[in-house]
């Protein structure tokens, strides 16, 4: 049945010329049969035909059998006022130019929905009261029988418009959704780009004094040079559990690989064991009460301790110290991390974008960031993310541009 239905609607022209065929049959029939008519048979003849075609034309050629039907109407006008059942001709035109035509030509057939009959009425006016009261019902007939052809084809193209809206918005969703999984990858990739600097930063910046130091005492302290080099190892094995874990992230979902857990405020004490190691003297504070934190909130808190620490090791000079606090408040988590070391006359070396990457997760929390000079020298980082760990009003500023350009180049 649907393959019937598909060839129907691919063949317009030939379902319509077959449909036409009867009506043709009876209007010729007619003509040859009726003996009364004023007009010429052969007249008679060409009016028929016209309205045939104009009906067998109508969906192929909607603008070529509208005007066939229009004249084929005015030469039944000039010649006679009786009506066929090619006449059918003229609804199916009229529903045709209100669903398919444009919009003037509807309008147009509207007008025509009165005026037709009215001037049909005027050509052929009747003497007998009686007569002129069959042509006054026989006027509302047609005006009835021609405004449902209209309304049904105006109704038919108030629906194609329709389901043509419906088609145009569930392609514009389609493409809306294929954009935002592009913006979802696109930030996913960016996210995992600001990991792997982190790691990368942060662990290789400890290996390199380590092995400086491993370097400089193999001579003299073989034990405390087989420790930095135990120190080397394990970090190593460290960046590379998390680089694993990170570009796991890129491999298909079926895999089913178990990853190292995300860092978070409860291994900031194992961070700073660490950065002791490298002969950074850090101190860390915790004050306030404990409270269950997000996994973003809490990664992004390592983060930014582990990325001040890193940077104050490579610019705040050989004797600074540094202090982590952090806070538990009511709104948010609260930190700052401050050393005593160059503060914003410490060189930098323009390689990377750690404060942009700190900045950009503060941000995407809704949180506060600042950096810059300490009052009493050296340089600190404080931040605030709040408790909920998404945007409210987020306020993210910095001090010196001068060190803020040094400490962004990790």
């Amino acid at each position: 049945m649907q393959r019937i239905y598909a060839w129907l609607r691919a063949h317009p022209l030939w379902v319509d010329s077959v449909c036409t065929i009867p009506i043709l049959g009876l209007a010729l029939l007619q003509v040859v049969e009726d003996t009364t008519a004023p007009a010429p048979r052969w007249w008679w003849l060409v009016i028929v035909m016209l309205l045939s075609l104009g009906m067998a034309l109508h969906r192929v050629r909607p603008l070529t059998a509208t005007a066939m039907v229009v004249v084929g109407g005015l030469m039944q006008l000039v010649w006679d006022g009786t009506l066929t059942s090619a006449n059918y001709a003229m609804l199916v035109a009229l529903y045709t130019a209100a669903k398919s035509g444009p919009r003037w030509l509807s309008r147009i057939g509207l007008a025509m929905v009165l005026l037709g009959p009215a001037i049909l009425l005027g050509r052929f006016p009747e003497s007998s009261d009686s007569s002129f009261r069959d042509n006054v019902i026989g006027f509302g007939f047609l005006v009835v029988l021609l405004a449902i052809a209209w309304v049904l084809g105006d109704s038919m193209r108030t629906r194609r418009a329709f389901y043509a809206e419906l088609e145009e918005r569930a392609t514009r969703l389609e493409f809306e959704r294929d954009q935002q999984a592009q913006i979802a990858a696109a930030a996913e990739r960016a996210r995992i780009a600001r990991e792997l600097h982190d790691v990368v930063a942060h662990n290789v910046s400890v290996m390199v004094v380590q092995a400086d130091g491993a370097a400089y005492a193999i001579d003299s302290s073989p034990d405390r040079a087989r420790e930095a080099l135990g120190t080397i190892a394990a970090t190593g094995r460290e960046a590379l559990a998390e680089m694993r874990r990170l570009l796991g992230v890129l491999r298909s979902q079926a895999e089913t690989d178990a990853y190292v857990p995300q860092p978070g405020v409860d291994q900031l004490g194992e961070l700073v064991e660490q950065v002791r190691t490298t002969g950074l003297n850090v101190e860390l504070r915790v004050e306030g009460v404990p409270v269950e934190l997000p996994q973003s909130v809490a990664l992004t808190a390592y983060r930014i301790v582990q990325e001040a620490l890193t940077n104050t090791r490579k610019h705040a000079g050989p004797d600074a110290t540094a202090t982590v606090g952090v806070g538990y408040g009511e709104d948010g988590l609260e930190m700052e991390i401050s050393d005593d070391g160059r503060g914003a006359a410490a060189p930098g070396d323009g390689m990377g974008h750690g404060l942009v990457g700190m900045r950009e997760r503060v941000a995407m929390l809704g949180g506060r960031l600042r950096t810059g000079p300490s009052v009493g020298g050296g340089w600190s980082v404080s931040a605030m993310l709040p408790y909920a760990g998404r945007p409210d009003s987020s306020s993210v500023s910095s001090g010196t541009p001068n060190r803020t350009t040094l400490q962004g180049a990790q």
